[in-house]
């Protein structure tokens, strides 16, 4: 006896830009990977993306238990946006092309970009609440309470 095939079989895919592609959106990209468990696909990318992860953004997501060492900032491609659901932007401004059908939203962050520690974490909080949320729209309880 097997199972009958899931006819939904496409995850939802979300898009997270900002201009440098080394801290919100790598904190945001982190958190979605960790919390969907895999549910949704998930990408980053920057406008005008660093060279490197942003070390303290690194170090607010460990101490939240969330590994973001391994991720690279990334180009914006016009590709990367057509293949997306859900758009989230963070202050790239008018670089991020825009499709039809898409989903878009902005998320007012403030740029963690040369802060201490000390002014990261609240980012880093509110980054994590916005994830929540977005996760409890992309990815509704299956198991309804009644």
């Amino acid at each position: 006896m097997t199972a009958a095939p899931n006819t939904t079989t496409t995850k939802p895919r979300v898009l997270f830009v900002c201009v440098h592609n080394a801290g919100r959106s790598q904190m945001a990209a982190g958190y979605l990977t960790e919390l969907s468990g895999g549910r949704i696909e998930v990408r980053s990318a920057g406008s005008e993306p660093a060279d490197q992860i942003n070390p303290v953004a690194v170090e607010a997501m460990a101490e939240d238990g969330i590994d973001i060492t391994a991720a690279s900032p990334k180009i914006l491609t016009t590709d990367a946006v057509k293949a997306s659901d859900v758009v989230i932007t963070m202050g790239c401004g008018d670089a991020c092309p825009i499709f039809p059908g898409k989903r878009y939203e902005d998320w007012d962050l403030a740029d963690p970009a040369g802060q201490g520690i000390e002014a990261v974490r609240p980012i880093r909080d509110d980054i994590k609440a916005r994830i929540e949320q977005l996760v409890s729209e992309l990815l509704p309880a299956s198991t309804g309470a009644k």
